[in-house]
């Protein structure tokens, strides 16, 4: 956790919170790109675009994943999640458009406990 520190600690948690809330956001919309390629591929398989196309939106999708992963080990601190919220929010990374509502739900200040 001493990397948590340090990040709140260089960065803040204002602005840490808003990095949080745009990568839920982006990568919900990364979800929905990568539906349209799969989609794209299925119905066009040997075409070279929709193979362009899977690997670039594929590749952001990826990143976008991967921050929000990161962040969400300042977000726990911040918005001081119990164990089972965190667990909760890390799981919803892996569903689509889950982050969106991790986003609106639980990393609120004013959320009830």
């Amino acid at each position: 956790m001493e990397m948590v520190d340090k990040l709140l600690e260089k960065h803040g948690e204002e602005k840490i919170t808003k990095w949080f809330h745009q990568v839920c956001k982006l990568e919900a919309i990364s979800w929905a790109f990568l539906f349209s390629a799969m989609i794209w591929i299925r119905y066009d398989p040997d075409g070279l675009l929709p193979i362009i196309y899977i690997a670039t939106i594929g590749n952001i999708h990826g990143l976008f994943f991967t921050l929000y992963l990161l962040l969400i080990l300042p977000a726990r601190k911040i918005y001081k999640w119990d164990d089972e919220d965190f667990v909760f929010a890390l799981i919803s990374a892996f569903f689509p458009f889950a982050t969106i509502w991790i986003e609106i739900k639980y990393a609120r200040f004013d959320r009830e406990d």
